[in-house]
């Protein structure tokens, strides 16, 4: 199977506006709330208590199959705040369809023995050392919550995957090593790292953040100076590219976080990174919206369409047909990518 990358090279029409027939990943909000207060999301905002029942996916199941779903994240909002996570599950396994966790980790001692049986990973949201985090979080004891829960889960699972994800951001921009070593004491398998979305609609942001509130996530250029620092130290401490990686990204990736700020200041241009999400993955929200990402429109609404349908639908195929993702504003600012490749069978962000 050929390699899925670059998605910006110039096609056949044909070619573009094709119907999609293996899309391997789907990332799926399962509840619409949160337990966590994160400064840099406003999901935590939402009034409305609802979750993606099973009944509503059975109809489904064929598309499932015929659209060759490999791997399904559940998300949200926080997914172990869903009341039946095991009939969730049992759905997916029966397909033979992986299942990864993405959580705020909270919720991981209450249900470890759960966890460790129903997931085949877990991605836990970490965002500092202990006081960093929770100041972060914005709840009391979250990080001693995470520590305790990895701990409870190994107990029922010591050979399951959990590794963790860190939103850089002017809070935790001078913790970073600090994280590594603290990603690392709590046993995770590896972290990985991300610049903080400033200027998108995601996660529950019905307009773009005013500029205001963008600075107070973002860096300014004295703080990008001491990212740029901690970030050299961070490669050459942990010997990035060299040894087996404890830390996700390569070198260039690490230095590419910087750069999301500088673009955010204006001292350079956006630039877009190599991202083929439209065409390997869709993220379905509880309403039944389906997106080809995080941070595009709807393409259509499997309510009342099958999957396949909204997939494959006029709208899904002429936004793929038109964009271009080197030059899309969206893509442009875009913190959060996917490159997934056939061969490999790994996305890659």
């Amino acid at each position: 199977m050929s390699v899925l990358h670059e998605v910006s090279t110039p096609q056949s029409i044909t070619s573009l506006v094709s119907a999609i027939t293996n899309m391997p990943i789907l990332i799926l909000n399962v509840h619409s709330l949160c337990n966590c207060r994160c400064v840099m999301c406003d999901i935590w905002k939402r009034d409305t208590r609802e979750q993606i029942q099973v009944e509503n996916l059975e109809r489904h199941r064929l598309s499932l199959q015929n659209l060759g779903v490999r791997q399904v994240v559940l998300t949200g909002g926080e997914p172990l705040l869903h009341n039946d996570l095991a009939a969730l599950c049992t759905f997916f396994r029966d397909q033979g369809i992986r299942i990864t966790l993405l959580t705020t980790g909270l919720l991981l001692f209450k249900r470890a023995n759960e966890v460790a049986n129903l997931f085949d990973d877990i991605i836990i949201s970490l965002d500092g050392p202990r006081q960093v985090h929770d100041n972060i979080r914005k709840v009391g004891g979250a990080f001693d919550f995470i520590d305790k829960g990895i701990a409870a889960v190994r107990q029922y699972n010591p050979y399951l995957p959990i590794t963790c994800r860190t939103t850089v951001q002017k809070a935790n921009h001078n913790h970073l090593r600090e994280t590594v070593n603290a990603a690392k004491a709590m046993g995770l398998n590896s972290i990985s790292f991300l610049a903080a979305d400033l200027t998108s609609e995601a996660f529950n942001r019905p307009l773009v953040w005013p500029i205001e509130r963008q600075n107070q996530i973002g860096l300014s250029a004295d703080e990008i100076t001491v990212l740029e620092v901690e970030i050299e130290h961070l490669i050459l401490e942990y010997r990035v590219d060299f040894d087996q990686r404890f830390i996700v990204e390569s070198a260039a990736k690490l230095r590419k976080i910087s750069r999301r700020f500088r673009e955010h200041l204006g001292q350079l241009s956006p630039k877009a990174p190599v991202c083929n999400a439209p065409w390997v993955s869709a993220v379905l929200e509880i309403d039944g919206a389906v997106r080809p990402c995080f941070f595009h429109n709807s393409i259509g609404n499997m309510t009342h369409s099958a999957l396949e349908d909204v997939v494959n639908g006029k709208v899904a195929k002429e936004f793929r047909a038109s964009l271009n993702v080197e030059t899309n504003p969206i893509c442009q600012r875009c913190v959060c990518s996917l490159n997934y490749s056939t061969v490999s069978d790994n996305p890659t962000n």
